[in-house]
């Protein structure tokens, strides 16, 4: 296939996720998926090997990168199938991201998988939001193994059924789950359109082709980074049970093919839920990795062909099954973006900036109310300061790295939930100063109209993020009705009560 028809086949998939992202938003009920947009799409060959994606959740994206390989050869696959999933021990992240991959066949002929993960507020945890602060998996709601939600194109009804009974709001629930069906089902038919065109021998040439090119690109930028050994450590401000200063260390080690990132020396897992399964760990390391490549790289397998990783079984990153991991999919995901970028900072200065804000500072809240349709869930996260580089200014009060979602509009929260926001604003004097400022933080002060639960899941509220020969970003803070509490904190708060998160700005940036 020659440079042309390549480039034309790769945009061709491309659009096949944006498509399936723009169904899923549109059709989606909950104002987590429809306005925050916390969802990603993406295709994958028979063997799981990614071949396109959407420019949607990192994390998301490349922990199903890492992972769909290993789901989509424990399961038998006929026409008209969809399996849903969300055990992070079977190529899940955490809990409240559902994932539902949907076969492609073509004359009967298996020739790879459309696949889309949304994040539900409600997955049935006893805390509202589904984000509590947990010791164990099963603390954090509903556990699917990969299971048939569609036969033959029929909703399963007792499997959906089931689910729905443990939710609070299954009338929403249920549009979200139709949602992530509808985007699979217009991935289905735009990428079967694709293969008709090209035909089947030309489809999986032009796979093979952008999978090689692809190789070579990555291959190429990499190879910026001298060969060596690379090492750097930061710590986890705490678990919300007890332990604190949790350690990760990682070690890269590169040489002209191939990289390996190596996490030994990590602490333990801990009883708290900032654990990690390793499909995580790979979204991160590929995340990184990827943002030192062009951005005409194709999004597939053999963007990260050469690179592997490593994490010791039982550790803080590659926990054993039952531990909880709900924060560790949101917040360790982007400490691990923290230590790969420090290592790398050492032989690529130009390159790579000092640490944002280092936390998704992650806000779940809701009312469970019995016998009631009154009951409601949201979750969100909210951004914070960008670390400097060599030539800019961090940016201020965005989301950076492992989360790409919108923030929800204040009139779309006051309008759903039972609350007012009563500042959103720039954080003032809270980025590190170098000769490049890192980016402010933000202010975000919530009034609640009724007895709400809270949950914060949150870091840098102890340990600033660090700059680069300049002074470190502000740590966050979080604070209720005047008092300052905990980063990793629940409790049930009064009608009339306010809560305010300030988040941490990012580090600052001076050459020497």
């Amino acid at each position: 296939m020659d440079a042309i028809a390549l480039s034309l086949f790769s945009s061709r998939i491309e659009s096949v996720c944006d498509e399936m992202g723009a169904v899923l938003q549109r059709v989606a009920f909950s104002p987590n998926i429809k306005d925050r947009q916390d969802y990603s799409c993406a295709v994958f060959d028979a063997q799981g090997e990614l071949c396109a994606q959407a420019a949607h959740i990192p994390v998301h994206l490349g922990s199903m990168a890492y992972a769909v390989r290993d789901i989509v050869s424990r399961v038998h696959w006929a026409p008209g199938d969809m399996v849903v999933l969300n055990d992070p021990y079977l190529g899940g992240t955490h809990l409240p991201d559902i994932t539902l991959i949907a076969p492609v066949f073509f004359e009967q002929v298996l020739l790879g998988f459309v696949v889309n993960r949304a994040h539900h507020a409600d997955i049935g945890a006893d805390s509202p939001g589904s984000m509590p602060v947990s010791s164990k998996l099963s603390q954090e709601g509903l556990v699917i193994p990969p299971t048939h939600l569609l036969k033959n194109n029929a909703v399963e009804k007792k499997v959906m059924d089931g689910f729905l009974s443990v939710l609070k709001n299954p009338q929403q629930s249920h549009g979200d789950f139709s949602a992530q069906i509808s985007a699979n089902r217009r991935g289905l038919l735009r990428l079967q359109a694709l293969i008709t065109d090209l035909g089947v021998q030309a489809y999986r040439q032009a796979l093979r082709g952008l999978n090689d090119y692809a190789a070579r690109i990555a291959q190429d930028a990499t190879r910026e980074i001298k060969a060596g050994v690379y090492g750097f450590t930061d710590v986890m401000d705490d678990d919300g049970q007890g332990s604190t200063d949790i350690k990760i260390k990682v070690t890269i080690t590169v040489s002209s093919s191939a990289i390996h990132v190596d996490f030994n020396g990590t602490a333990s897992q801990v009883k708290g839920n900032i654990n990690c399964p390793l499909s995580v760990v790979a979204a991160a390391v590929y995340y990184v990795f990827r943002c030192l490549m062009p951005d005409y790289t194709p999004a597939c397998s053999g963007t990260f062909r050469h690179i592997s990783l490593s994490a010791p079984a039982g550790c803080l990153l590659n926990a054993g099954r039952g531990a909880a991991v709900a924060a560790g999919n949101v917040e360790t995901s982007t400490r691990i973006v923290d230590v790969i970028i420090g290592a790398l900072a050492k032989v690529l200065p130009q390159k790579l900036p000092a640490a944002s804000h280092g936390s998704m500072n992650n806000l779940a809240m809701g009312a469970a109310i019995k016998n009631s349709n009154k009951a409601w869930d949201y979750y969100e996260t909210i951004g914070g300061g960008m670390g400097a580089n060599y030539l800019f200014n961090g940016l201020s009060g965005v989301q950076t790295h492992m989360t790409n979602t919108l923030n929800t509009p204040v009139e779309v929260l006051e309008m759903n939930y039972p609350l007012m926001v009563n500042e959103y604003a720039l954080r003032k004097n809270s980025a590190g100063v170098g000769e490049q400022s890192g980016g402010e933080g933000l202010i975000r002060t919530f009034t609640f109209m009724q007895d709400t639960h809270i949950t914060l899941l949150t870091e840098r509220r102890n340990h600033m993020p660090w700059g680069i020969n300049a002074a470190g970003g502000a740590v966050g803070q979080n604070i209720i009705n005047g008092e300052f509490c905990p980063a990793k904190f629940s409790k049930i708060i009064k009608a009339g009560d306010y809560l305010t998160i300030k988040t941490p700005g990012g580090g600052g940036y001076s050459k020497s």
